[in-house]
This record gives structure tokens, sequence and C-alpha cells, in this order.
């Protein structure tokens, strides 16, 4: 077992533009915070939701099922509250249903108590253009760094 859990969303930083991250903790059941110390967990196609009561949900997040769960075992896909202050929740819920901003997950992590924490942040989604800027901004700073490591 790994010591330092760190699952990440590659693709939220490229498909979105980040505008304010929070960190929020998980409700979770004994066999799913095995897998996750597992690394076997996955939240590249996941994203945010408010329920009608105003709680926040990560949605389509992948949690392996524990080998040796047997029948306590929980279901993958399932949704999974996420734990925030009151009013880090309404600042979310105005923004979401004003402005049509998404919540989308970044990285999943195990903290220094034991805790699975989520940084999650309020992104607005790209267009096809900026994602090409995107592309060209890091193709230039790779064959930068390749010309500065060959100068010296």
């Amino acid at each position: 077992m790994q010591k330092t859990i760190n699952i990440q969303n590659k693709k939220a930083r490229f498909q979105y533009e980040i505008l304010d991250k929070y960190t929020a903790g998980i409700v979770l059941t004994g066999t799913e915070i095995k897998s996750i110390r597992s690394s076997r967990a996955s939240i590249a196609e996941s994203f945010c939701e408010f329920n009608e009561q105003g709680e926040l949900f990560v949605i389509n997040m992948t949690i392996e099922e524990y080998a040796f769960g047997n029948y306590y075992n929980h279901r993958p896909k399932a949704e999974r509250k996420l734990l925030l202050n009151k009013r880090e929740l309404k600042k979310l819920l105005k923004e979401v249903q004003n402005t049509g901003l998404t919540i989308v997950p970044l990285r999943l992590f195990i903290n220094e108590k034991g805790y699975a924490k989520m940084d999650i942040a309020l992104a607005k989604g790209k267009k096809l253009y900026d994602k090409r800027e995107t592309i060209k901004d890091r193709d230039n700073k790779r064959d930068l760094d390749r010309i500065k490591k060959n100068f010296k």
C-alpha cells in the first residue's frame, strides 16, 4: 500500500478555466476508504451537483470494489456527499445557479489525519480556441525548456 494517495483529474485543467478552489471532506463507507487507500479510484469523468436540499454530491466518481469486501461492498459509481461549510455551500450554489458555472473535482487525497479529502473547483468551460491556446502555450514552453537545457 502506498503512503500518500494523490488521485488527480488531469483533464479538468485543460477543459475548464479554474476560478476558485475549495477542499471538501467526503462521506464514505469502510470498503470505499479501503479502496481509495489502495489507489483504486478515479475522478476523471466526475462532476459535482447540488440536490434539492442544497447538499453537494460528487457524481460519476469511480471507486472500485474492495477485494475482501464480500457482501458489505459498495457500488462503484454511487453518489457521494461532499462536506463543506454552510457559507461555502451557499456561495457555490449561488454561483452555479446565477452564472452557469460548474463544480469539478481536481484531486482526491488523504490528509495527515487519515481522512479522505477532495479539492474541488468552481470552473468555467473553455471554448475550442481557448484549448488550442493552451496547447500552443504548452508546446512553446516545452521548446523553450529544451533550448535552455541544450544551451547550458
